[in-house]
Protein backbone atom coordinates (compact mmCIF):
# COMPACT_ATOMS: atom_id res chain seq x y z
CA UNK A 1 0.00 0.00 0.00
CA UNK A 2 1.20 3.27 -1.32
CA UNK A 3 1.68 5.56 1.79
CA UNK A 4 2.21 9.43 1.23
CA UNK A 5 3.35 11.72 4.78
CA UNK A 6 0.46 14.33 4.95
CA UNK A 7 3.14 17.24 5.01
CA UNK A 8 4.47 16.34 1.45
CA UNK A 9 3.28 18.10 -1.65
CA UNK A 10 2.47 15.69 -4.36
CA UNK A 11 1.99 18.26 -7.61
CA UNK A 12 -1.16 16.98 -10.50
CA UNK A 13 0.06 15.23 -12.64
CA UNK A 14 2.89 13.17 -10.65
CA UNK A 15 2.81 9.72 -11.41
CA UNK A 16 2.93 7.05 -8.32
CA UNK A 17 3.70 3.70 -8.28
CA UNK A 18 2.46 0.71 -5.46
CA UNK A 19 3.76 0.60 -2.29
CA UNK A 20 5.75 4.03 -2.37
CA UNK A 21 6.49 5.42 0.86
CA UNK A 22 6.60 9.58 0.89
CA UNK A 23 7.80 10.92 3.99
CA UNK A 24 7.35 13.77 5.93
CA UNK A 25 7.85 17.36 3.42
CA UNK A 26 8.82 15.68 0.34
CA UNK A 27 8.20 17.79 -2.90
CA UNK A 28 7.08 15.89 -5.59
CA UNK A 29 6.83 17.56 -8.77
CA UNK A 30 4.11 17.17 -11.38
CA UNK A 31 6.57 15.60 -14.29
CA UNK A 32 7.66 12.54 -12.34
CA UNK A 33 7.81 8.88 -12.07
CA UNK A 34 7.67 7.10 -9.08
CA UNK A 35 7.99 3.39 -9.76
CA UNK A 36 6.74 0.69 -7.87
CA UNK A 37 8.38 0.49 -4.22
CA UNK A 38 10.05 3.85 -4.11
CA UNK A 39 10.86 5.59 -0.72
CA UNK A 40 11.41 8.87 -0.43
CA UNK A 41 12.37 9.47 3.13
CA UNK A 42 11.81 13.13 4.52
CA UNK A 43 12.72 16.62 3.29
CA UNK A 44 13.36 15.13 -0.14
CA UNK A 45 12.70 16.96 -3.84
CA UNK A 46 12.09 15.14 -7.21
CA UNK A 47 11.64 17.51 -9.61
CA UNK A 48 11.36 18.15 -13.69
CA UNK A 49 10.92 15.66 -15.99
CA UNK A 50 12.29 12.64 -13.67
CA UNK A 51 11.83 9.12 -13.42
CA UNK A 52 12.92 6.64 -10.71
CA UNK A 53 12.82 3.36 -11.20
CA UNK A 54 11.19 0.22 -8.60
CA UNK A 55 12.29 -0.03 -5.07
CA UNK A 56 15.12 2.46 -4.88
CA UNK A 57 15.56 4.33 -1.83
CA UNK A 58 16.43 8.00 -1.50
CA UNK A 59 17.16 9.42 2.22
CA UNK A 60 16.74 13.46 3.29
CA UNK A 61 17.61 16.39 1.78
CA UNK A 62 18.54 14.49 -1.68
CA UNK A 63 17.97 17.00 -4.31
CA UNK A 64 16.88 15.40 -7.60
CA UNK A 65 15.70 16.35 -11.30
CA UNK A 66 16.55 20.03 -10.08
CA UNK A 67 18.22 22.44 -13.38
CA UNK A 68 21.34 21.42 -14.31
CA UNK A 69 24.26 23.48 -13.13
CA UNK A 70 25.33 24.92 -16.67
CA UNK A 71 25.00 28.48 -17.67
CA UNK A 72 24.44 27.19 -21.10
CA UNK A 73 21.32 25.60 -20.33
CA UNK A 74 18.16 27.72 -21.07
CA UNK A 75 15.36 25.56 -20.14
CA UNK A 76 15.00 23.58 -22.77
CA UNK A 77 12.69 20.16 -22.48
CA UNK A 78 15.46 17.27 -20.95
CA UNK A 79 15.02 14.02 -19.01
CA UNK A 80 16.69 12.70 -15.98
CA UNK A 81 15.83 8.50 -15.53
CA UNK A 82 16.76 6.87 -13.10
CA UNK A 83 16.63 2.96 -12.51
CA UNK A 84 15.29 0.24 -10.44
CA UNK A 85 16.96 -0.60 -6.58
CA UNK A 86 19.18 2.49 -6.40
CA UNK A 87 20.35 3.46 -2.65
CA UNK A 88 20.95 7.33 -3.03
CA UNK A 89 21.69 8.67 0.35
CA UNK A 90 22.11 12.67 1.96
CA UNK A 91 22.35 15.48 0.44
CA UNK A 92 23.10 14.11 -3.26
CA UNK A 93 22.07 15.95 -6.41
CA UNK A 94 21.83 14.59 -9.74
CA UNK A 95 20.28 16.63 -12.77
CA UNK A 96 18.53 16.25 -16.09
CA UNK A 97 20.18 16.68 -19.42
CA UNK A 98 21.15 19.48 -21.68
CA UNK A 99 20.64 20.39 -25.06
CA UNK A 100 24.21 20.39 -25.90
CA UNK A 101 24.66 16.56 -24.40
CA UNK A 102 21.17 14.50 -25.86
CA UNK A 103 18.56 16.22 -23.44
CA UNK A 104 19.19 13.17 -21.00
CA UNK A 105 21.15 12.50 -17.81
CA UNK A 106 20.79 8.29 -17.33
CA UNK A 107 21.32 6.30 -14.10
CA UNK A 108 21.57 2.79 -13.94
CA UNK A 109 20.46 -0.33 -11.24
CA UNK A 110 21.73 -1.08 -8.56
CA UNK A 111 23.79 2.34 -7.66
CA UNK A 112 25.24 3.80 -4.55
CA UNK A 113 24.86 6.98 -4.28
CA UNK A 114 26.62 8.33 -0.79
CA UNK A 115 26.42 11.83 1.20
CA UNK A 116 27.06 14.54 -1.28
CA UNK A 117 27.70 12.76 -4.42
CA UNK A 118 26.93 14.86 -7.76
CA UNK A 119 25.53 13.25 -11.02
CA UNK A 120 25.93 16.71 -13.33
CA UNK A 121 23.82 17.03 -16.49
CA UNK A 122 24.24 14.48 -19.67
CA UNK A 123 26.05 11.46 -17.74
CA UNK A 124 25.39 8.58 -18.60
CA UNK A 125 26.48 5.94 -15.75
CA UNK A 126 25.46 1.87 -15.53
CA UNK A 127 24.50 -0.77 -13.18
CA UNK A 128 26.51 -0.96 -9.80
CA UNK A 129 28.50 1.98 -10.04
CA UNK A 130 29.29 3.36 -6.82
CA UNK A 131 29.99 7.20 -5.95
CA UNK A 132 31.22 7.53 -2.43
CA UNK A 133 30.92 10.23 0.15
CA UNK A 134 31.61 13.51 -1.97
CA UNK A 135 32.63 12.13 -5.02
CA UNK A 136 31.37 14.77 -7.99
CA UNK A 137 31.16 14.34 -12.14
CA UNK A 138 31.05 17.20 -14.11
CA UNK A 139 28.79 17.03 -17.35
CA UNK A 140 28.96 14.49 -20.07
CA UNK A 141 30.69 11.86 -18.12
CA UNK A 142 30.38 8.41 -18.90
CA UNK A 143 30.88 5.35 -16.01
CA UNK A 144 30.15 1.63 -17.13
CA UNK A 145 29.09 -1.21 -14.53
CA UNK A 146 30.62 -1.68 -11.35
CA UNK A 147 32.97 0.94 -11.45
CA UNK A 148 33.67 3.39 -8.38
CA UNK A 149 34.55 6.51 -7.38
CA UNK A 150 36.17 7.10 -4.24
CA UNK A 151 35.22 9.82 -2.07
CA UNK A 152 35.89 13.57 -2.68
CA UNK A 153 37.39 12.79 -6.26
CA UNK A 154 36.45 15.16 -8.53
CA UNK A 155 35.90 13.70 -12.57
CA UNK A 156 36.38 16.28 -15.38
CA UNK A 157 33.91 17.02 -18.31
CA UNK A 158 33.32 14.00 -21.06
CA UNK A 159 35.54 11.42 -19.28
CA UNK A 160 34.75 7.82 -20.00
CA UNK A 161 35.13 5.24 -17.09
CA UNK A 162 35.32 2.19 -18.41
CA UNK A 163 33.83 -1.48 -16.42
CA UNK A 164 35.32 -2.56 -13.01
CA UNK A 165 37.22 0.14 -12.62
CA UNK A 166 38.59 2.06 -9.32
CA UNK A 167 39.25 5.57 -8.36
CA UNK A 168 41.04 5.76 -5.38
CA UNK A 169 39.78 8.87 -3.02
CA UNK A 170 40.94 12.62 -3.19
CA UNK A 171 41.17 11.86 -7.23
CA UNK A 172 41.23 14.94 -9.92
CA UNK A 173 40.49 12.60 -12.76
CA UNK A 174 41.11 14.58 -16.42
CA UNK A 175 41.73 11.57 -18.79
CA UNK A 176 39.41 8.20 -19.40
CA UNK A 177 40.14 4.91 -17.27
CA UNK A 178 40.39 1.83 -18.99
CA UNK A 179 38.32 -0.48 -17.86
CA UNK A 180 39.60 -3.13 -14.61
CA UNK A 181 41.94 0.19 -14.13
CA UNK A 182 42.83 1.77 -10.74
CA UNK A 183 43.91 5.57 -10.66
CA UNK A 184 44.88 7.75 -7.98
CA UNK A 185 46.20 10.71 -7.57
CA UNK A 186 46.12 14.69 -8.60
CA UNK A 187 46.22 14.95 -11.12
CA UNK A 188 45.14 10.87 -11.30
CA UNK A 189 47.49 8.67 -13.09
CA UNK A 190 47.00 4.90 -13.06
CA UNK A 191 48.28 2.85 -10.57
CA UNK A 192 47.34 -0.61 -12.40
CA UNK A 193 44.25 -2.97 -11.96
CA UNK A 194 41.68 -3.15 -10.10
CA UNK A 195 42.75 -6.15 -8.68
CA UNK A 196 40.90 -6.34 -5.76
CA UNK A 197 37.21 -5.64 -7.55
CA UNK A 198 38.56 -8.83 -9.96
CA UNK A 199 38.72 -11.18 -7.08
CA UNK A 200 35.77 -10.04 -5.48
CA UNK A 201 33.70 -10.17 -8.43
CA UNK A 202 35.17 -13.70 -9.43
CA UNK A 203 37.41 -13.40 -12.50
CA UNK A 204 39.58 -16.34 -12.45
CA UNK A 205 43.13 -16.24 -11.94
CA UNK A 206 44.07 -16.74 -15.50
CA UNK A 207 41.95 -14.10 -16.67
CA UNK A 208 43.63 -12.46 -14.21
CA UNK A 209 47.05 -13.20 -15.27
CA UNK A 210 46.27 -12.35 -18.50
CA UNK A 211 45.03 -9.22 -18.08
CA UNK A 212 48.29 -8.31 -16.12
CA UNK A 213 50.43 -9.28 -18.89
CA UNK A 214 48.09 -6.74 -21.28
CA UNK A 215 48.38 -4.26 -19.30
CA UNK A 216 52.04 -4.19 -18.92
CA UNK A 217 52.25 -4.52 -22.43
CA UNK A 218 50.18 -1.65 -23.82
CA UNK A 219 51.64 0.57 -21.15
CA UNK A 220 55.30 -0.25 -21.79
CA UNK A 221 57.77 2.09 -23.70
CA UNK A 222 58.32 0.39 -26.19
CA UNK A 223 56.80 1.64 -29.73
CA UNK A 224 53.80 3.79 -30.45
CA UNK A 225 50.57 3.47 -28.58
CA UNK A 226 49.16 2.30 -31.54
CA UNK A 227 51.58 -0.41 -31.94
CA UNK A 228 50.77 -1.67 -28.72
CA UNK A 229 47.62 -1.75 -28.80
CA UNK A 230 47.73 -3.89 -32.14
CA UNK A 231 50.04 -6.59 -30.38
CA UNK A 232 47.45 -6.67 -27.75
CA UNK A 233 44.95 -7.19 -29.62
CA UNK A 234 46.61 -10.08 -31.49
CA UNK A 235 47.91 -11.78 -28.67
CA UNK A 236 44.83 -12.06 -26.48
CA UNK A 237 42.17 -11.39 -29.46
CA UNK A 238 40.10 -14.33 -27.10
CA UNK A 239 40.19 -12.71 -23.83
CA UNK A 240 37.40 -10.89 -23.38
CA UNK A 241 38.39 -8.47 -20.73
CA UNK A 242 41.60 -7.56 -22.64
CA UNK A 243 39.35 -6.90 -25.77
CA UNK A 244 37.53 -4.65 -23.53
CA UNK A 245 40.20 -2.48 -23.07
CA UNK A 246 41.47 -2.57 -26.81
CA UNK A 247 38.03 -1.56 -27.67
CA UNK A 248 37.74 1.48 -24.99
CA UNK A 249 41.37 2.75 -25.68
CA UNK A 250 40.53 2.82 -29.25
CA UNK A 251 37.03 4.23 -29.19
CA UNK A 252 36.39 7.97 -30.31
CA UNK A 253 36.71 10.14 -27.08
CA UNK A 254 37.72 14.03 -26.26
CA UNK A 255 40.04 13.26 -23.89
CA UNK A 256 43.10 11.33 -23.48
CA UNK A 257 43.75 7.62 -22.21
CA UNK A 258 45.12 8.02 -18.39
CA UNK A 259 48.64 6.58 -18.29
CA UNK A 260 50.74 5.38 -15.52
CA UNK A 261 53.85 6.59 -14.06
CA UNK A 262 56.87 5.05 -15.20
CA UNK A 263 57.41 3.08 -12.62
CA UNK A 264 53.39 1.76 -12.14
CA UNK A 265 53.90 0.23 -15.89
CA UNK A 266 56.73 -2.11 -15.75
Amino acid sequence: MTKIHSTAIIEKGASIGGNVHIGPYCCVGGNVELNDGVILESHVVVTGKTSIGAGTHIFPFASIGNSPQDLKYKGEDSVLEIGSDNIIREHVTMNPGTEGGGLITRVGNNGVFMVGSHVAHDCLLGDNVILVNNATLAGHVEIDDFAIVGGLSAVHQFVRIGRHAMIGGCSGVENDVIPYGSIVGNRAHLSGLNLVGLKRRGFSRDVIHDLRRAYRLLFSQEGTQAERIEDVADLFSNIEPVMEIIEFMGAESSRAICQPLLKDAA
